[in-house]
């Protein structure tokens, strides 16, 4: 599907690419009636407004993190996948390292901040594509063909049917290739909590939406600051803030957004994920756990090579 943006239809030879600004493209169809009917957060309003803050900094910590997270310098001659590209920073960061780069997600205003992204570091570049696609579309998906890195970092838990869409993504990945993804982690009650918590934001009016996230946002930031007290640690925040906008180049605020309203909502334990993809033909080569808290366990895993068993 392409967009008609500015009044434009601009598609490339690959017919699935998007041009222009993310505040120019309305979302529709299926995504629209879920946001209306409360069932879907719209992340691509959020990361719009990240957009306004992206600098060389935050595209520095996204490279060293794929670097890192990957165990690479370069991504030269490599396909990468990024399902769900949400603002497209990452594919940014996966293309600024040399990879060819395929870019999709079902938010149409999270495709239109990727293409933003690509028309402003890379216009009408070959190398990157950006489309509108589900990851539970199976045919879809099948079109793609296979890719060196298939990368979906905190996106499969928001299908509404993340087993499925975990399911979705292994064939995309090349033999020998690299699977990274982050899922939410189970915690339990604490999870069921904060399921009725997202649903409640997504279903409220804006300004009830926003001051739920102040409240959450101030709830946790005093926990945290009394914590460093106790450690004998400065309780102010901006250290922490610093250290967040290094680790992967995003916004605390905007991550608080999305975690607040980031809906459909699911979780996993580490050992689940694990035991699935190992029975894919998948290798745990890198895990980083959160500790049982908030937030997201990180995978890499290595698809196992036939010709290699």
């Amino acid at each position: 599907m392409n967009y008609s943006i500015d009044g434009l239809n601009k598609p490339n030879n690959r017919d699935k690419t998007t041009y222009g600004s993310a505040a120019e493209l309305k979302p529709r169809g299926e995504h629209t009636q879920e946001v209306a009917r409360g069932e879907r957060f719209t992340f691509g309003d959020n990361w719009n407004r990240f957009l306004r803050l992206l600098n060389d900094d935050r595209l520095s910590a996204a490279q060293e993190s794929l670097k890192q997270s990957l165990g690479v310098e370069r991504l030269n001659g490599k396909r990468f996948l990024d399902a769900g590209s949400g603002s497209g920073l990452f594919s940014m960061a996966a293309r600024q390292l040399g990879a060819e780069v395929y870019s999709f997600d079902y938010d149409p205003q999270s495709v239109a901040c990727t293409a933003e992204l690509r028309e402003r570091y890379f216009s009408h570049d070959p190398q990157w594509t950006v489309a509108e696609g589900s990851v539970l579309d199976t045919a879809y998906l099948s079109s793609l063909g296979h890719f060196d890195i298939v990368y979906s970092w905190g996106v499969l838990h928001h299908t509404g049917a993340m087993w499925e869409a975990l399911a979705n993504v292994a064939p995309l990945v090349a033999p020998g290739g690299k699977m990274f993804i982050a899922i939410y982690n189970n915690q339990g009650g604490p999870s069921y909590r904060w399921t009725q918590i997202k649903r409640l934001y997504n279903r409220s009016p804006r300004y009830l939406g926003t001051a739920l996230v102040l409240a959450i946002g101030a709830y946790q930031e005093i926990r945290a600051a009394l914590g460093r007290v106790v450690r004998l640690q400065t309780p102010l925040p901006f250290k922490a803030w610093a250290e967040a906008k290094k680790t992967r180049g995003m916004s605390v605020w905007h991550d608080l957004v999305d975690w607040v309203g980031g809906y459909p909502f699911e979780v996993a334990k580490p050992e689940e994920i694990f035991d699935f993809y190992r029975a894919k033909g998948f290798n745990l080569i890198k895990l980083k756990t959160n500790a049982g808290g908030l937030g997201c366990n990180e995978f890499v895993f290595e698809k196992v090579d036939p010709l290699e068993r």
